[in-house]
């Protein structure tokens, strides 16, 4: 009977299996990839598509808060112009935002 015991609180006091430990770390990286990770990538996609796809005409917003009308574009660069002419050079993937047209203009148009 005293075998049969002891036998009984050894089978009680073992370890959990190892992986178990692990599940709240798995857990962690599931939620923070998507919830975190995974929506910044399609904003990341998404900002590529725009930038990738600009032409002439298009309104845009740089990142610096310039706002102006796309005059020529090639690989690397886009040329905006600001005012009346007044044109910068600007690198593509700093351009923030596209103005899509019939939105609601600025406060100084």
């Amino acid at each position: 009977m005293l075998e049969l015991l002891t036998a009984a609180a050894a089978g009680a006091g073992e370890a959990p299996p190892a992986w178990i430990n692990w599940l709240p770390i798995v857990g962690m990286v599931v939620i923070f990839w998507f919830l975190i990770i995974r929506p910044q990538m399609k904003r990341q996609k998404e900002h590529q598509a725009k930038v990738s796809g600009l032409k002439k005409g298009d309104q845009v917003v740089t990142q610096g808060g310039l706002v102006g009308k796309v005059i020529k574009t090639d690989d690397t660069y886009a040329e905006i112009e600001i005012a009346k002419d007044v044109r910068v050079k600007a690198v593509k993937h700093t351009i923030a935002d596209l103005i899509e047209p019939g939105s609601k203009p600025a406060a100084n148009d």
